[in-house]
C-alpha cells in the first residue's frame, strides 16, 4: 500500500528543501500540489501497474488552496491509506530575516511581510495542531535541515511505525520548539572546565568517558530508561508517527550530545528504531 506525506509549513521556513530531500530518498515529490488534486492522485497512484511506494505532496503557497488540505488527508485516511503531515516552522523574526535577505515577495504579501506572516500563521494554525511531525528551523541552515529530514525519513521502511529522533542542543542557541520530551543535562559536571576537553566534542571518547562515568549520568540514564520503556509503547499504540526527545546542555556540544548518544544505543538495543541529530555540536 502506498504512503502519503503532505509537507506543508510557512513560507521561508524550508518547503522546498524538504521536497529536495525526500525526492534524494526516493520519494516521488509533487511541488506546489494543488489540494484539490491529492485524492485524484492517490487513485492513479494506487490504480494497477503503479510502482510508487511513497508520494509527497508539497503545499501551502495559496491562501485559499490550504482550505482543501485537511479534507484531502481525511480523504486518504477513510480509504485506510497511511497519511502523514510534515509542518515546518520558524520564528516569526526568524522568517522575516529570510525575506529580507533574499529579497523575496511572501506569498501572501498583501499588506507587508510581518503582517503577511501573521497571515499565514493564521491561516496554518490548523494544519499546525494536526501535523505528525513539527520541524522547527529557525536554527537550522539549509544543510542542517536537509540532514535532519533524512536522519527522519532515511532511516524508516515504508510501512513501518513510530519513528523515535534524539536531539541534542545548547541552552544558551535556544530551546527546540519542535520537541515532545525535553531533558535537562546541566546537572552534571560539565567537561568544558576541562581545558583538555574544552575543544573536543561529545562524540570524542575522553569527553564521553567524563560524562559516563559519574554515578549520576547512570543513575539518570537508567530512570530515563524506566520512563522511556512505559511511554514509547503507549505512543505507539496511540498511533504517533514521530517522537522527538530532546537533550540540552548548556552550549550542546558535550554533555547533551554524549547523552543522547548513549540513549541511542540504549533503545537501539532494546529494538526501538531511533536516529539523532546534534543541532549545535559544530557551534
Amino acid at each position: 500500500m502506498s504512503e502519503y506525506l503532505v509537507v506543508t509549513g510557512m513560507s521561508g521556513a524550508g518547503r522546498s528543501t524538504a521536497g529536495a530531500t525526500l525526492e534524494d530518498l526516493g520519494w516521488f515529490v509533487i511541488d506546489n500540489m494543488p489540494s484539490a488534486l491529492i485524492s485524484k492522485v492517490s487513485e492513479l497512484v494506487d490504480g494497477t501497474g503503479s510502482e510508487m511506494e511513497r508520494v509527497a505532496f508539497v503545499v501551502g503557497r495559496g491562501g485559499g488552496d490550504l482550505d482543501d488540505v485537511l479534507p484531502a488527508v481525511d480523504s486518504l485516511e477513510s480509504g485506510r491509506k497511511r497519511v502523514r503531515i510534515l509542518f515546518l516552522d520558524a520564528a516569526d523574526d526568524v522568517l522575516i530575516r529570510r525575506f529580507e535577505g533574499t529579497r523575496r515577495r511572501h506569498p501572501q504579501a498583501a499588506r507587508g511581510v510581518v503582517d503577511s506572516i501573521a497571515d499565514e500563521r493564521l491561516l496554518l494554525s490548523e494544519l499546525r495542531d494536526r501535523a505528525d511531525l513539527v520541524i522547527d528551523t529557525g536554527e537550522l541552515n539549509t544543510n542542517q535541515l536537509r540532514t535532519r529530514l533524512m536522519e527522519v525519513f532515511g532511516s524508516e521502511a515504508p510501512g513501518s511505525t513510530m519513528q523515535t529522533s534524539i536531539v541534542s542542543f545548547g541552552f544558551k542557541h535556544g530551546v527546540p520548539l519542535d520537541v515532545d520530551l525535553m531533558f535537562d543535562c546541566r546537572f552534571l559536571p560539565n567537561p568544558y572546565w576541562d581545558e583538555a576537553l574544552r575543544s573536543h566534542s561529545g562524540l570524542e571518547p575522553d569527553v564521553r568517558a567524563f560524562v559516563l562515568d559519574r554515578p549520576e549520568t547512570s543513575e539518570f540514564l537508567e530512570k530515563l530508561n524506566q520512563l522511556l520503556s512505559m511511554l514509547i509503547p503507549a505512543y505507539t499504540r496511540e498511533g504517533k508517527s514521530y517522537l522527538t526527545i530532546a537533550m540540552g546542555c548548556t552550549g550542546g556540544r558535550h554533555r547533551s550530545v554524549v547523552l543522547a548518544e548513549e540513549l541511542v544505543r540504549r533503545l537501539s538495543d532494546d529494538g526501538v528504531p531511533t536516529t539523532v541529530f546534534h543541532r549545535d555540536v559544530e557551534r
